[in-house]
């Protein structure tokens, strides 16, 4: 059985090692971008020169042919769905018996005018990364457009080489739609703090051409004209499925599957940011564009495909990401507008640069999500309270088995649990087990190591 690929990021390069693993199928994996598999959060760290190219490769170039997994690097023009056949830009049709599609995202156009010239571009691909690079050269001053992780990461990249940023952000405060109100207005100051000029409240309105075809500036919706030589649009992406047209392949915003990341049609599958669930899990979306849940759709499917049929479940809300020099971390129910059953102990640090927001439900007791501005916690340790519904007072005497930064480090535990016996006029006392013997020692015994 032959089984194509469209697709080498996360969530099809995982889906073809499984499928090695599992079975002596054919593979072929399709990509335009790049010939091998990398990291596209390591993106960033070639710009800034913290790596090479080559560097965010996981796997050496002779891992492919050892383990039987073709490449092809060309664009997918058609997907001819009843002759079960891929056509390209370049080489000849190839036939498949299976079909996975995991051709991920790409960066929001919202018919900007000007937003296809020269010197406009996003962040997702090694080609955005090019153009980034080409771009910089002489460059005065760049505009970045959106509040994301992708607009940070992108401020902050030229921001190592010194060159001046504008942020704009369309929301009254930074990402403000997914961080509560304290953490949003924590990375406001943090951007400031690095001199980047983050304007919020303020719209593109237009990208200004310099008359050869380049951008020189931007328009904002208050007037203002930005003097600019490279224009950065962040504004979120969406699944990259517009070549799906006319396959008769169901589609919204997303290539729409069940649960076993079927599609309408027989023998093909998709999964990763172009995948929209029908049916997802209760408070998770139906399209999550997350390195992790690519990873976990990519192993699932090469379960059903190897006649193991396993059902995809995300499981927990997990994410990570850095603000600048804060490192985020995000575990379970955390809204930016908190429901009326949440409640939350909420700590900061006189320093401003680090917190931890524990949200748990009014009524039960039980804890429902941690929210971390530059304090790490084990995620293994998080997820197990999570999913056993643990009381909060248990999780905030327990604290220390969570601490995942290293010896040495001030301790925050004692501090987040005193704002809670205030709160709730308690005398709770920090159970002194921290450190990572205490912690697997802890997982151990209630058998999650």
């Amino acid at each position: 059985m032959h089984i194509a690929i469209i697709g080498n990021g996360i969530s099809g390069i995982t889906a073809a090692r499984f499928i090695r693993k599992l079975s002596d199928h054919q593979v072929t994996v399709i990509s335009a971008e790049s010939k091998y598999f990398f990291s596209r959060t390591a993106l960033m760290y070639i710009y800034m020169g913290h790596m090479r190219e080559v560097d965010t490769q996981p796997y050496e170039p002779w891992f492919w042919e050892k383990n039987r997994i073709g490449l092809v690097q060309d664009y997918v023009k058609e997907v001819d769905t009843q002759g079960k056949a891929l056509h390209f830009t370049k080489q000849e049709p190839l036939k498949y018996d299976k079909l996975i599609i995991a051709c991920g995202s790409k960066p929001n156009k919202f018919g900007w005018p000007g937003q296809d010239l020269k010197g406009v571009g996003g962040l997702y691909s090694l080609q955005d990364l090019q153009a980034m690079e080409e771009g910089s050269e002489g460059l005065q001053r760049a505009v970045i457009v959106g509040g994301g992780l992708i607009g940070i990461e992108m401020a902050e990249m030229f921001h190592s080489r010194n060159i001046p940023v504008t942020l704009l952000v369309r929301e009254k405060s930074y990402w403000n739609m997914v961080l509560p109100k304290e953490e949003s207005e924590m990375v406001n100051r943090h951007i400031k703090e690095h001199h980047i000029d983050l304007r919020l409240e303020t719209e593109l309105k237009e990208i200004v051409d310099d008359g050869t075809g380049k951008a020189c500036a931007v328009i904002t919706n208050k007037g203002e004209r930005i003097d600019c030589g490279y224009v950065g649009l962040t504004a979120g992406v969406s699944p990259n499925i517009a070549y799906l047209k006319d396959t008769g392949i169901e589609t919204q915003k997303g290539i729409l599957v069940n649960d076993y990341l079927e599609t309408n049609i027989p023998d093909i599958y998709a999964i990763g940011d172009c995948a929209q669930l029908r049916e997802p899990r209760p408070g998770r979306r139906p399209i999550e564009a997350v390195w992790y849940t690519g990873r976990m759709m990519g192993e699932t499917l090469a379960y059903t495909i190897c006649k193991k049929p396993v059902a995809y479940d995300p499981g927990i809300w997990f994410n990570s990401a850095k603000f600048l020099d804060i490192e985020y971390q995000v575990y379970g129910d955390i809204q930016s507008k908190a429901p009326e059953n949440h409640a939350a102990v909420y700590w900061e640090h006189k320093d401003g640069r680090k917190s931890v927001r524990i949200v748990y439900d009014k009524n039960s007791g039980a804890v429902l999500g941690f929210n971390l501005m530059g304090v790490r916690y084990r995620h293994e340790v998080c997820e197990k309270w999570l999913a056993e519904q643990t009381p909060i007072e248990k999780v905030l005497t327990n604290l220390g088995l969570a601490n995942f930064d290293p010896e040495f480090y001030d301790e925050y535990e004692q501090d987040i649990l005193a704002i809670y016996n205030q709160q709730a006029g308690k005398n709770l006392i920090l159970k002194k087990r921290r450190g990572l013997s205490r912690a697997l020692e802890f997982l151990q015994k209630t058998g999650s190591a």
